[in-house]
């Protein structure tokens, strides 16, 4: 078994790849998210997501001998949410995050995560790149005041969680993507990019992450047998 290393501090990250039911160790990357000049957000995610892998690569020290032989495959992860071909980023505060949130409301708008594994046995990174088109429901302006008291949109894109238990932003009978990628994950994608560096999940990753959301996902085989990019 390789070692897995997450590279990123997030909960949500680290709770949808535990699903997978491998070991796996956590390292944040002190990474600035700042696109630059005429960069895209495709771009923009997948060069983050490699300069994260990258950082945790450079300073991680071998664990083992074991480890050290065989390689780590760090993961590195970076979402954003994009409408109108723009970055919505997280909110500087609870104004910025009822901006947005007022944006998004009653449209479609695009989650892309760019999902890099480095492998620092060969010393190279393969990125990925998962797109999901997320309609938002019409939700109402009360409503968006007691989501953004809960202080929840705060430190997430485009200011709203998908999964929240209480807002429900999206309008899940036309949503037809991926629910792990919006939460920042896509567990699919990388369940495949680590097939093919010879690692399987010890579990039934897709079943486990149905369980795990509340969302009967339509594309996970289609982005297994590849598909979807």
């Amino acid at each position: 078994m390789r070692t897995l290393v997450l590279a990123s501090g997030s909960p949500r990250r680290r709770d949808l790849l535990a699903l997978g039911g491998w070991a796996f160790a956590v390292q944040a990357a002190d990474a600035l998210e700042i696109p630059e000049p005429g960069e895209s957000p495709e771009d923009f995610v997948r060069r983050m997501s490699l300069t994260k892998a990258q950082m945790v690569a450079r300073v991680r020290p071998a664990a083992s001998s074991r480890e050290h032989s065989n390689g780590t495959l760090v993961i590195g992860a970076d979402t954003v949410v994009t409408i109108d071909g723009r970055i919505l980023g997280k909110p500087a505060d609870a104004a910025q995050a009822a901006e947005m949130l007022d944006q998004l409301r009653g449209r479609m708008h695009q989650v892309l995560t760019g999902l890099t594994v480095l492998d620092t046995a060969q010393g190279q990174a393969y990125t990925d790149l998962a797109c999901s088109n997320v309609p938002m429901r019409p939700y109402s302006a009360p409503e968006v005041e007691a989501y953004v008291a809960t202080g929840d949109p705060l430190d997430k894109a485009g200011a709203y969680a998908i999964q929240h238990p209480d807002f429900h932003p999206v309008d899940e009978a036309a949503f037809g993507d991926c629910f792990a990628n919006v939460m920042g994950l896509p567990l699919c994608h990388l369940l495949r990019r680590l097939r093919r560096l010879g690692v399987e999940a010890p579990t039934d990753l897709p079943a486990a992450c149905q369980r795990f959301i509340p969302y009967q996902c339509p594309v996970y085989a289609a982005i297994l047998k590849e598909e979807i990019a």
